[in-house]
């Protein structure tokens, strides 16, 4: 879930964004259709140069069962902590993470690895992928994969990896990428943009090593549901919770 102004947004390659509900609400329903967990991602907070919006995040926990990762705004060990205060059971952090590398050290330190998801937004540039910050605003000079292991060899626990260029398209995860960064790092890796249907996330697993997909816009507009996935891969024998 993309979150600003407190309503769950979705957009196509980060512009354009359509409000689609509340998340608190949202993230139940997930939950109640089999959602493994739930990313909650508030996406302005660094543009605006702002805290996450933890009452929103607790809102939402207190409704979950199902862990929940919650990033946007993170700037520090106590931003870390506070999410986690409020509900969070993983943290996300990007803009920080590149712009202070030693952040995912000490989170991880602090809170242990498991709780430090560093997400990277990527965008081809030729041959290779360009790592952006501010949610999808920033171009920096970091290449994708080699800052994947960077990051797990500062202590990420997990990567979220969006592929900006097929984020809200609905045209299939970029799957170069995806195989690209998870053959290079140990640690799982989430693939993130562009799903638009239930062959888009069997395609995810059976072509790269990514050990999770996340979907928004199949979910949000009610293509289908969470247990509509489950069920599409375990008959193709991709093992599901």
């Amino acid at each position: 879930m993309d979150v600003t102004e407190e309503k769950v947004v979705k957009g196509v390659k980060f512009k354009n964004l359509q409000k689609v509900g509340y998340p608190p609400d949202m993230a139940a329903e997930y939950e109640k259709q089999g959602a493994d967990e739930i990313v909650f991602l508030d996406i302005s907070a660094s543009v605006e140069g702002r805290k996450t919006l933890l009452d929103v995040v607790r809102k939402t926990a207190e409704k979950l069962f199902v862990p929940l990762t919650v990033g946007g705004g993170i700037r520090g060990k106590k931003d870390m902590r506070d999410a986690l205060n409020a509900g969070a059971d993983k943290v996300s952090i990007n803009t920080v993470a590149v712009e202070r590398f030693e952040t995912i050290s000490e989170c991880a330190e602090d809170f242990g690895r498991q709780c430090v998801v560093v997400a990277i937004d990527a965008k081809r540039m030729a041959d290779s992928w360009v790592v952006y910050t501010h949610g999808g605003r920033r171009k920096t000079s970091l290449d994708a994969v080699e800052w994947a292991i960077r990051t797990e060899d500062l202590g990420a626990g997990e990567i979220l990896l969006t592929s900006m260029d097929a984020d809200g398209t609905q045209d299939g995860y970029d799957l170069e990428l995806t195989a690209a960064v998870s053959d290079s790092v140990n640690i799982p890796v989430i693939a993130s943009g562009g799903c638009g249907k239930l062959e888009h996330i069997y395609d995810v697993f059976s072509q790269t090593n990514a050990e999770a997909a996340l979907a928004a816009s199949i979910f949000h507009y009610g293509q289908n549901t969470v247990g509509d996935v489950k069920e599409y891969l375990r008959e193709r024998g991709v093992r599901v919770r």
